[in-house]
C-alpha cells in the first residue's frame, strides 16, 4: 500500500479509509468515520502547476475539469469523472489533442492551481490591534514594547488601526497627525456594526457635529484630512508616527478598580467595535485582514464578560459548566458566535493573545477564533518571550516563503501587492464535489458554513446526518496559512446496491469501480493575487462484506485517530452527558469485532492486522489527552488545545495525541535520535530523553 504520507506531500490531503465498501451496510461496521484532512494551501513545491487562466465547470455538477475526466477530441467534448455530464470545450482549448494536453489533463495534475488577474487593484494586508488597557502597569509597557517591536517587522505598505479598551473602548484616529484624537465607546453597552459605523462617521460622513478637522480646525487642516475608513486603518509608512506616539502614550485605565474588585475589561464590546470597524473601513473580501487581540484578564463588563468584578465571584470551572452554573456563560458564548457570523461574513480573521496567569474568557471566545481562521496564543505574561516572537513572526518576521516571487506595489495600488507575511491567504471559499453515493455530512475546522441557496431543493449530495458544520458542500474560510486543515465528514456507500455487492444495478460499481473526490478551493494568495486550487482524489469500491482485507490495507491509521478526536471533541462540545471514554472505547470495541482475528472464549488468540496495529495504541493515548481529560485543567486551557487540534495538520495533531520521545547517546550521532516507547523502560544513564508533546517540550538528562 502507498505511503499515506507521500499522498499528503503530493495532494495535501489524507482520507482515514483509502478503499471505500460499496454499501451504507458496510461502511456503518467500518465504525471510524470517512473523512479527509485537507490543508487547502498547503505548499506543494515548486513543480506544483500554476496556470494563468480560469478553471473549466462542468455544467451538471460544478466539478473542475481534471485528469480523470474522459475527452474526446474528435468533437472537443469532455465526460466529467464525478457526475458523467458531458461538456463541450471552450473556445480557447481547440488545439487541444492527445499529443497537446491542457495542464490539467495531465496525470501528474492532480492538484493545481489556477491564477486570474484581480478585477480590482489589490489592496494591502489589514491589522486592527485591539489592546488591552486594564492591565497592570508593567503588563501595559511589556504588551507596548512587544507591540512596537512586532510594527518594526510589518512591512510599510500594510495597513493599521489601533483600538484600546478597558473601562470605555477607544478608537484611535491614527489618521489625523496634527493631535491625538479618538473616539470612545462605553463598554458596558452594546453595539450594533450599522450604530459603531455611524458613531466614526463611515456610513456616510463624518460624526454629527464634528468636522474632519476636529473642532475648530481650519479649513486648511481639515481639507487635509483623511475621509472614511482611512481615518482609521492607515498605511504603516504614513502613520508610524502617529501610532507610536499613541502607544508611548497609552497608560492604564484610569479607572481605577476597587481594592475588592477585578478590573473593568469590557474585551466583547471592543471586539464589536473593532469587527465594525474593519467591515465598514474595508471592502469584503478586498484583502488579507486580522483583528489581533492582546488581552491581559478577564472580560468583567459589557457583551461577553465571563465573570463579575467582585474578586468574591470565581470565574467558571468545567464543573461549573457540567452543573449549568456559570452564569456568564451563555449570553458570552451567543456574543462570540454572532461575532464570528460577522467577521466570516466580511472575510476577517481574528487572532487573540492572551497573556494573563487567570482565565480571559477564551472558552467563550473559541467560535469566534476558530470560524475564522485566527490564530491563539497563550501565556502567562507580556513578557513572556513566547508571545513576543509568536506577534513579531506572525506580523512578518518569518516570512521567507512568503516573500518569494514578491511584486512591488506603486504608490496607487495598481499592481500587485507584495506576499502577506509567513504566507498567510485569506477569504477562502472550500467547495467539495464528490461522485455518486458520495454524501457530504460535514466539516470540523476553522471554517465557518456557507448557506444554501435560497429557495433552492436539497442538495443531494448531501447526507441523511450532520457531522459539524453540516447541511452545506461549501465552506467559508477567511484566514488561511499552510497548516490550516479541515476534517470533511462522508457518507459512503449506496442504500440501493443490488445484494451488497458493488457493481450491482444502482450501486456504485454500476459507474466505475472507482469513486472521485474534488476539493475547489477560491482564495486571495499571500501576493493578493485571486486564485483557485483544485485537488481531485480517485479511490477504490470494494465490496466490504468479501474483501475485508482490502479495506484494512486502505486504512491510514493516524488520520483515523484525528478524525476521531476531533468527532470527539466537537460532541463533548454539543452533547449533553456524552461521555468521551466511553464512546472511544465502543469505537474501538466495535472496530476490533469487525477487523479483528481471534477464537471465541480465547482471549490469548486476538490479533489485529499491521494496518490496524497502531490505532488502540492512538486511542488510548487520546483518552488520556487533555482533549478529553479535562480535570485539573481550565475551560480556557481545554479550548486552547481543542482549537490547535482542529486547525493543525495530521502530523502535528498525533504529536498531540501521542507525544513522540526521543533518545540521544553518547555513541550515537546526535543528529539521528532514536524513537523510543513512551514508557520508564525508556530510562537509561547513558541516554538523554526529549519529550515533544507539541505544546511543551521536556528534557531528561539521564540518571546519576
Amino acid at each position: 500500500m502507498a505511503d499515506f504520507a507521500e499522498l499528503e506531500e503530493a495532494d495535501g490531503v489524507r482520507l482515514t479509509w483509502n478503499v471505500w465498501p460499496s454499501t451504507r451496510v458496510e461502511a456503518a461496521k467500518c465504525v471510524v468515520p470517512f473523512a479527509a484532512l485537507y490543508s487547502p494551501v498547503k505548499p506543494l513545491g515548486p513543480n506544483a502547476p500554476v496556470v494563468a487562466y480560469d478553471p473549466v465547470r462542468c455544467k451538471g455538477c460544478g466539478g473542475v475539469l481534471n485528469p480523470y475526466a474522459a475527452v474526446d477530441f474528435q468533437s472537443r467534448l469532455w465526460t466529467c469523472a464525478l457526475c458523467h455530464a458531458r461538456n463541450a470545450f471552450p473556445a480557447h482549448y481547440a488545439g487541444i489533442s492527445d499529443q497537446n494536453l491542457p495542464a490539467e489533463l495531465f496525470p501528474t495534475a492532480t492538484t493545481i492551481e489556477y491564477q486570474t488577474a484581480p478585477s480590482a487593484p489589490v489592496s494591502p494586508p489589514a491589522y486592527v490591534f485591539v489592546l488591552d488597557a486594564a492591565c497592570p502597569g508593567d503588563e501595559l509597557a511589556a504588551a507596548r514594547r512587544a507591540l512596537g517591536a512586532a510594527l518594526d517587522a510589518l512591512p510599510d505598505y500594510s495597513r493599521v488601526g489601533l483600538v484600546t479598551f478597558g473601562t470605555h473602548v477607544q478608537v484611535h484616529e491614527l489618521g489625523f497627525s496634527e493631535l491625538a484624537k479618538s473616539y470612545v465607546f462605553q463598554g458596558a453597552r452594546e453595539y450594533s456594526p450599522s450604530a459603531v459605523a455611524s458613531q466614526l462617521g463611515l456610513g456616510g460622513g463624518p460624526p454629527p457635529g464634528m468636522t474632519r478637522g476636529g473642532p475648530g480646525a481650519a479649513p486648511e487642516a481639515a481639507s487635509q484630512h483623511r475621509s472614511g475608513g482611512a481615518r482609521f486603518i492607515v498605511p504603516l509608512s504614513e502613520c508610524e508616527f502617529t501610532l507610536n506616539n499613541a502607544l508611548d502614550e497609552l497608560s492604564r485605565d484610569t479607572f481605577a478598580p476597587a481594592p475588592d474588585c477585578r478590573p473593568a475589561r469590557c474585551t466583547g464590546t471592543a471586539l464589536t467595535v473593532a469587527a465594525a470597524l474593519a467591515a465598514a473601513a474595508l471592502p469584503p473580501g478586498s484583502c488579507a485582514a486580522r483583528i489581533l487581540l492582546l488581552v491581559g484578564g478577564p472580560s468583567t463588563d459589557g457583551a461577553g464578560a465571563v465573570v463579575g468584578r467582585p474578586l468574591a465571584e470565581p470565574i467558571r470551572s468545567h464543573k461549573d459548566l457540567a452543573k449549568d452554573a456559570a452564569p456568564h456563560f451563555p449570553a458570552a458564548c451567543k456574543h462570540y458566535a454572532a461575532l464570528a457570523a460577522s467577521l466570516a461574513a466580511a472575510g476577517h480573521a481574528l487572532d487573540v493573545y492572551a497573556c494573563s496567569l487567570d482565565q480571559v474568557g477564551l472558552a467563550e471566545m473559541k467560535p469566534a477564533v476558530e470560524r475564522t481562521g485566527g490564530l491563539l496564543v497563550q501565556a502567562d505574561t507580556f513578557a513572556n518571550p513566547v508571545f513576543r516572537e509568536s506577534l513579531k513572526r506572525a506580523l512578518g518576521g518569518g516570512g521567507g516563503d512568503a516573500a518569494a516571487g514578491a511584486a512591488s506595489t506603486s504608490g496607487g495600488g495598481a499592481e500587485l501587492a507584495p506576499p502577506e507575511p509567513l504566507g498567510v491567504a485569506s477569504n477562502g471559499i472550500l467547495e467539495v464535489v464528490a461522485s455518486r453515493d458520495v454524501r457530504v455530512a460535514g466539516l470540523l475546522g476553522p471554517a465557518s458554513p456557507l448557506p444554501p441557496p435560497p429557495g433552492g431543493r436539497k442538495n443531494p449530495a448531501l447526507a441523511e446526518s450532520s457531522v459539524g458544520l453540516g447541511g452545506t458542500t461549501a465552506w467559508k474560510l477567511p484566514g488561511l496559512d499552510a497548516r490550516s486543515t479541515v476534517a470533511v465528514y462522508f457518507e459512503a456507500g449506496s442504500a440501493a446496491a443490488a445484494n451488497g455487492v458493488a457493481g450491482g444495478p444502482g450501486g456504485p460499481g454500476a459507474a466505475g469501480p472507482q469513486l472521485y473526490i474534488q476539493f475547489v478551493t477560491r482564495y486571495l494568495h499571500a501576493t493578493g493575487a485571486p486564485r483557485t486550487r483544485v485537488t481531485t482524489l480517485t479511490r477504490r469500491w470494494v465490496d466490504g462484506a468479501a474483501d475485508g482485507g482490502a479495506l484494512v490495507a486502505g486504512f491510514d491509521q493516524e488520520a483515523a485517530a484525528v478524525a476521531v478526536a476531533r468527532l470527539a471533541t466537537f460532541k463533548m462540545e454539543t452533547e449533553e452527558d456524552f461521555d468521551a471514554t466511553r464512546w472511544l472505547d465502543r469505537t474501538l470495541i466495535r472496530l476490533c469485532s469487525r477487523f479483528g482475528e481471534y477464537r471465541r472464549d480465547d482471549p490469548a488468540s486476538f490479533g489485529l492486522q499491521p494496518g490496524l496495529a497502531f490505532f488502540p495504541q492512538f486511542l488510548f493515548n487520546l483518552r488520556r489527552s487533555p482533549f478529553v481529560q479535562v480535570f485539573g485543567a481550565s475551560p480556557d486551557e481545554t479550548a486552547a488545545a481543542r482549537l490547535a487540534l482542529c486547525r493543525e495538520r495530521v502530523a502535528d495533531a498525533m504529536v498531540m495525541i501521542q507525544p513522540t520521545l526521543l533518545a540521544y547517546s553518547l555513541n550515537k550521532d546526535p543528529s539521528q535520535p532514536e524513537p523510543v516507547l513512551l514508557d520508564v523502560a525508556s530510562i537509561a544513564p547513558d541516554r538523554i530523553l526529549l519529550l515533544d508533546a507539541f505544546f511543551y517540550v521536556v528534557v531528561f538528562h539521564g540518571v546519576r
